[in-house]
């Protein structure tokens, strides 16, 4: 084994969750930059292997769903959304099941990630100006985003992983799995509404103004995303409709592109570049290799072991976090007696495996550090919250994908 490149994966992760408790100053991005650059120095990688790690079809599909999504921004969408919520959702109760059902569903087109971005000055206005309990809006934020975007292979970073790794089709994963995120998004509604309902207390709110939430540019920005769901669903390449639906709008609303690059999350697309590099520097390290030829990642039971596997899925992606590791176990993948079904499984558990703790979702991240002003989310409120709900989402996914598959 080179051990060179075990000690620098096992430090670049060190580095993006000492990040996320805030223990140094290096961001995540930084953090695993500086693990790709060690990969070369060290000479656990040349520089053109390092280069030919970088999964560029997955890079172009995040930039085009991010591009379209930031136009929603420009356009004062979510603004307006703020005061449609409080027209139509007159209650506390009514306001939560807006925003859980409202970042479920946008999530599956536009990411998780961005939805929190975008919809958590959204929420913090809404609970500041009613003067509502602040958790259970923040939480319903943060777990229906992560939630919802397991209904299309563009609602999350680890789904456009796994569709570019395992080659899945967007129209069967939606038809498979978009039905179960709707059936999980209920589940995640009744959870919160069951464990909160004595601080949702029934009380009127105060009435929103009755600006129009589309006007001529949301809906051209709308009819685009919709057009790219409808042409992935179609059979389209993944990755250029989205690069296409982005362009497409630029050239649509006809602004100064100036104020788009603003708004997209460049070092995102730099933690996954250089995420790829340390990762694969660790699979030739052969330490992936030494630890599976011990523990299979292959069914000895048949069927009867794919909760086992969707239980590794979830444990795994929160201990690795979830991109690294379906890196990791990308080349495990194909030893399995229908690849498709376990690819399809590690989309589904590796996204519910982000509800599992405060840390187990860059969404969650986002949501606990737009709200410290209002306190936060804490660890283990937190948990309170996303244990049951990540344990029962998988397990009634894995269900599912054996009924349905």
């Amino acid at each position: 084994m080179n051990w060179s490149g075990i000690v620098i994966f096992v430090i670049t992760y060190g580095l993006i969750s000492a990040r996320r408790l805030s223990f140094i100053r290096l961001d995540r991005p930084a953090g695993a930059l500086l693990g790709a650059v060690a990969c070369v120095v060290f000479g656990v990688l040349t520089p053109d292997d390092a280069a030919g790690a970088v999964n560029g079809p997955t890079i172009l599909l995040l930039l085009g769903v991010m591009g379209m999504g930031a136009f929603l921004s420009l356009d004062g969408f979510f603004d307006h959304l703020e005061q449609a919520m409080t027209r139509v959702a007159d209650t506390p109760a009514r306001l939560l099941a807006a925003v859980v059902w409202g970042a479920g569903l946008l999530s599956a087109f536009i990411t998780n990630d961005a939805v929190c971005v975008l919809g958590a000055p959204l929420v913090i206005r809404l609970i500041s100006r009613h003067r509502l309990p602040a958790l259970p809006f923040l939480l319903a934020l943060a777990t229906a985003a992560n939630t919802g975007s397991v209904g299309t292979l563009v609602g999350n970073p680890q789904n456009m992983l796994c569709a570019q790794l395992g080659d899945l089709s967007y129209r069967t994963h939606l038809l498979v799995v978009g039905p179960l995120a709707l059936l999980c998004l209920g589940v995640n509604h009744a959870l919160l509404w069951a464990m909160f309902r004595s601080r949702l207390a029934a009380r009127p709110l105060e009435k929103g103004s009755t600006t129009a939430v589309l006007n001529r540019r949301t809906g051209t920005t709308l009819t685009v995303i919709a057009a790219t769901a409808i042409a992935c669903t179609a059979g389209t390449d993944l990755p250029w409709t989205a690069a296409a639906g982005f362009v497409l709008l630029m050239l649509l609303h006809r602004r100064d592109t100036r104020d788009i690059w603003g708004r997209i999350d460049w070092s995102l697309l730099l933690f996954f570049g250089a995420l790829f590099v340390v990762v694969e520097g660790f699979l030739r390290s052969g330490g992936p290799d030494w630890f599976f030829s011990r523990f299979p990642l292959v069914p000895s039971q048949g069927i009867a072991d794919w909760p086992r596997i969707s239980t590794i899925f979830l444990v795994g992606s929160n201990i690795v976090s979830n991109v690294p590791f379906i890196l990791v176990v990308k080349e495990q993948m194909a030893a399995l007696p229908d690849p498709a079904f376990g690819w399809e499984l590690l989309t589904i558990a590796s996204t519910f495996a982000g509800n599992l703790t405060l840390l187990g979702s860059v969404a969650n991240i986002i949501v606990a550090q737009s709200a410290r002003d209002l306190g936060g989310i804490g660890f283990f409120d937190y948990l309170k919250v996303g244990f049951p709900l990540a344990l029962l989402t998988t397990l009634l996914g894995t269900g599912w994908l054996l009924l349905v598959w």
